[in-house]
């Protein structure tokens, strides 16, 4: 049995960029000798994304793909290293295949996809797609994530994407109306969703821990402000309400009409329809977010540079 341990398949990832699956077979191919196993996906045919590995993949492109009974539905996140690149016909293609990929998998992780065989060409992986990706297109390329909803009863999954795939969004509405008088709510629901940020559906969504940590934060607040005691916990309250209509979808303003909630415009299409909705999930994408990007200093690079001119 090879000598490495799972340190040693993350490690080879991060210096390869290749999928966990394929490290770990080159560690096995290699009886874990870790220059081997970075030699041996080179010579697989992931030379350029190893040599790449150490870039920084902040931009990309956010893809929401809903299949044509509006009964399941994707959202992932494709980063590239440029947005000139992000921008490109051949970047846009990949991550429109990687999408409809996803959308006909079973896989349940991002390791999963990697190691299946493409969609549209049994006879490579997902990742050895995106490694051949990257040595075309000449830069980093990384599937960061994706959000699947498959949805078991009556209702509709409706997408929407903001500034050409810089934001991402899908929502999941239960009900047994038809899906074309659900069409309009859903999405205007998704475009609420991408502009003002809900973390959850509603009030018993919220997780207890986090409530109890803001309801302390605000008594501390409220302390610190020289109010009396005898009102702060009114205080506090008012000051949770309206942090749900922040953070809770139903209690939201409608970004459309200020004088209505979501959960009055929700009630409105409900007399419409003749039917219950129910919002059961959604998921937004931010492209880049929590990624750290790089920042050259063009200044001490040159510089660098220079030291090495004879």
């Amino acid at each position: 049995m090879a000598n490495f341990t799972n340190q040693d398949v993350m490690k080879l990832r991060e210096q390869t960029g290749v999928g966990m699956m394929d490290c770990k077979k080159a560690l096995v191919e290699t009886d874990g000798n870790f220059d081997e196993a970075v030699k041996y996906l080179r010579e697989k045919g992931m030379a350029s994304a190893a040599k790449k590995a150490s870039r920084v993949a902040a931009e990309g492109l956010v893809k929401c793909v809903v299949s044509k009974d509006k009964k399941s539905a994707v959202a992932l996140e494709i980063n590239c290293e440029t947005d000139f690149v992000a921008r490109s016909d051949q970047f846009i293609a990949l991550v429109d295949n990687l999408a409809n990929h996803v959308l006909s998998s079973d896989a349940q992780s991002v390791e999963e996809v990697l190691a299946e065989k493409y969609y549209l060409d049994g006879s490579k992986t997902v990742n050895v797609l995106i490694a051949e990706a990257t040595a075309a297109i000449g830069e980093k390329i990384s599937f960061r994530r994706f959000t699947k909803f498959t949805l078991g009863s009556n209702g509709i999954i409706a997408s929407y994407i903001h500034m050409g795939g810089k934001i991402g969004v899908l929502a999941e509405l239960k009900s047994d109306a038809k899906q074309e008088d659900l069409q309009e709510l859903a999405f205007n629901l998704c475009m609420q969703i991408a502009a003002s940020k809900p973390q959850v559906v509603n009030i018993s969504d919220v997780d207890a821990s986090q409530l109890d940590s803001e309801r302390e934060i605000l008594t501390v607040q409220a302390r610190n402000e020289g109010k009396p005691e005898a009102v702060i916990a009114k205080m506090v309250e008012g000051r949770i309400h309206k942090y749900y209509k922040e953070v809770c979808l139903l209690e939201q303003e409608y970004v459309r009409d200020g004088a209505l909630s979501i959960k009055q415009v929700i009630a409105d299409v409900e007399k419409t329809v003749g039917s219950k909705i129910e919002v059961t999930r959604f998921v937004r994408y931010e492209m880049g977010e929590g990624i750290e990007k790089r920042v050259d200093n063009f200044v001490d690079e040159i510089a660098e540079q220079m030291k090495n001119i004879k």
